[in-house]
């Protein structure tokens, strides 16, 4: 089953339980798949939209999430904070568990040895070979982070 079809079938389970926040959640992921898929068709490249392309927009969007949380925490909006951290958690179950900051600092330091990076120059070339080994299960705000930090010493 594809996360198109995923999606799809808890959306229909949402509506059915009459689950606001899940249905508004669904609605705006299934949009994003629809302009994906018209910019599939229309594009240089025509392509179908597979599940990598479903991935990378639930990325953006759990990103958008993220700084609207941050933005709300400042504020002391915790109505809309509720709201936000609801949509991200929906969202974040589609894609695979991201490494925490641990995990995230073992791998980084096995780039950097193996790619024998040195400085902040350097960092280009780790967060290419983290994009080509984990792109799925890191969060590369965090790894950009650990870099500067492991790259500056």
């Amino acid at each position: 089953m594809t996360i198109r079809d995923t999606i799809d079938l808890d959306y229909k389970n949402s509506l059915k339980l009459k689950d606001k926040i899940k249905i508004s959640t669904y609605r705006l992921i299934l949009s994003g798949i629809k302009e994906l898929d018209i910019n599939n068709r229309s594009g240089p490249q025509k392509k179908e939209t597979d599940d990598n392309d479903i991935k990378k927009m639930l990325k953006k969007m759990i990103k958008q999430r993220t700084e609207s949380i941050e933005v709300y925490k400042k504020n002391n909006r915790d109505d809309l904070l509720q709201i936000e951290k609801q949509e991200q958690e929906i969202l974040s179950s589609y894609l695979p568990k991201q490494m925490g900051e641990e995990e995230t600092k073992k791998i980084c330091n096995e780039i950097i040895e193996s790619t024998k990076a040195s400085s902040i120059k350097d960092m280009g070339r780790v967060m290419g070979e983290l994009k080509k080994n984990y792109s799925d299960s890191i969060d590369f705000s965090l790894a950009g982070k650990v870099l500067k930090e492991l790259l500056n010493k």
